[in-house]
């Protein structure tokens, strides 16, 4: 798939290969599953965590070979956050490219990248407002302005 601001392809990514139960090795029952996931949401764990978890240090490839997604696991035992993951990934980015540039004001590949960053914000919050998935009047506001480009 091409890239969006380069013109580039990027690189192939890999697939998992496709199967309708889960391998041999994993051990674990769908109850199981569900109450490590919740386990590690009380946490305070992200959804990418938890499969990290779940696959590194219990040998379960994907959660989905349980008929199951960890976010929807999470919502039902109320333990999703306001904010979608790769959202809030988005404004943490946005907020440190904004620290970097009080101390590095004439970085022009950083305010390059700060609005891509914004760009990307507002795109992806507009797309959570048609699904439901945050409040409709939700906005964006970012804590400075710094100069555009010229």
């Amino acid at each position: 798939m091409a890239r969006m601001y380069s013109r580039k392809h990027g690189k192939s990514g890999s697939t998992k290969p496709y199967r309708e139960e889960p391998p041999e090795w994993v051990d674990m029952s769908p109850e199981e599953m569900k109450n490590k996931v919740v386990e590690l949401g009380k946490k305070g764990l992200n959804p990418s965590e938890i499969g990290e978890v779940l696959r590194d240090q219990h040998g379960v490839p994907s959660v989905k070979y349980f008929d199951m997604k960890i976010t929807r696991i999470l919502e039902e035992n109320d333990l999703n956050n306001e904010l979608p993951e790769d959202l809030r990934k988005l404004i943490e980015k946005s907020r440190k490219i904004r620290n970097h540039l009080e101390e590095n004001s004439g970085d022009s590949s950083a305010i390059h990248g700060l609005e891509q960053t914004d760009s990307k914000i507002r795109r992806l919050s507009k797309y959570y407002k048609r699904k439901g998935r945050i409040p409709k009047d939700w906005k964006y506001k970012p804590e400075k302005e710094f100069h555009k480009r010229k």
